[in-house]
């Protein structure tokens, strides 16, 4: 599938029940027209992971995933030897040419591609996700910068080697710490935020078909007030269907108390905030639901 659209863009994703804006889709637009990388920041649980994932889906790419944390290094993240197998190779050899085995074991017979290379090396087209960079340190950064300049990366012991198809790359970030300036020019940027009360009503509505339209507009009202108080971690995107569903699951046709108070722990994760948040359920309940444009 591919999109010669903005439109397509938002329609594309909207089949796979991903409600994507007018802004966003026309970053992701132009970063597959230009065949550049879009870095997504935002707080951590609006979508960034999933809008990747999707993406790919719709475009009939291959997903690749990299996951970064710290401590990653080019190893994990573009290639290692086989150690084992050129040991054999040696083993086997140990009568010959040390020169010429040396050379042999350096091929692309003993490379165990990781994911960056595994991208560049497709003969399908893919969608390389570097997910979570800001969990990664500069050094790491400094080597994806001619991965995301020139689709190509250079292995010492083999050389350049060249994307076959130009991935599509998707880079995310929860904006823990300040990303360089080169990997940003890099970059074709979207700032994701938590979305607001229509859009993810929106969102609910159509992952959650079967939910009451009144216990619908509570849920999100309700999220959208809990997200204003000072949380150790405002409730994501995922965590608020996770909490409709689940009061569907226990037939709750309204918010009150006790079904709030009984579920809130599948809403937020992290004990300080769910005690803040029942402290204040007085002051938030009855939830009032934003009028909705005729």
């Amino acid at each position: 599938m591919a999109f010669d659209t903005v439109h397509d863009v938002i329609s594309g994703l909207g089949k796979y029940g991903y409600l994507v804006d007018k802004r966003s889709a026309t970053v992701i637009f132009l970063a597959i027209q230009m065949i550049k990388p879009v870095l997504v920041e935002g707080p951590a649980g609006v979508g960034k992971t999933e809008l990747a994932k999707v993406l790919a889906r719709a475009l009939g790419r291959k997903l690749i995933r990299l996951q970064c944390y710290e401590g990653l290094d080019e190893g994990k993240a573009l290639y290692e030897w086989n150690y084992q197998k050129q040991l054999l190779r040696i083993q086997a050899n140990h009568a010959g040419d040390w020169q010429q085995t040396r050379q042999g074991i350096y091929s692309e017979e003993f490379l165990l591609p990781r994911p960056v290379l595994l991208a560049l090396t497709s003969k399908d087209p893919a969608l390389l996700l570097i997910d979570e960079v800001d969990k990664s340190d500069e050094e790491f950064e400094s080597f994806l910068l001619e991965t995301l300049s020139e689709y190509q990366v250079t292995i010492s012991e083999l050389g350049t080697v060249k994307a076959l198809l130009e991935p599509l790359v998707v880079i995310t970030s929860n904006s823990t710490r300040e990303l360089g300036d080169a990997l940003k020019r890099r970059c074709l940027y979207l700032y994701m935020d938590y979305p607001d009360y229509t859009r993810e009503l929106s969102i609910i509505r159509t992952r959650l078909p079967h939910i009451s339209s009144e216990l619908a507009e509570q849920v999100v009202a309700f999220v959208q007030s809990v997200r204003r108080h000072d949380l150790k971690k405002a409730p994501s995107i995922a965590e608020t269907l996770d909490w409709a569903n689940s009061l569907t699951l226990l037939r709750c046709d309204a918010l009150d108390s006790h079904s709030v108070t009984d579920t809130l722990a599948v809403l937020l994760k992290n004990q300080e905030d769910v005690s803040k948040i029942e402290k204040k359920l007085s002051a938030m309940l009855p939830v009032k639901v934003q009028k909705q444009p005729s």
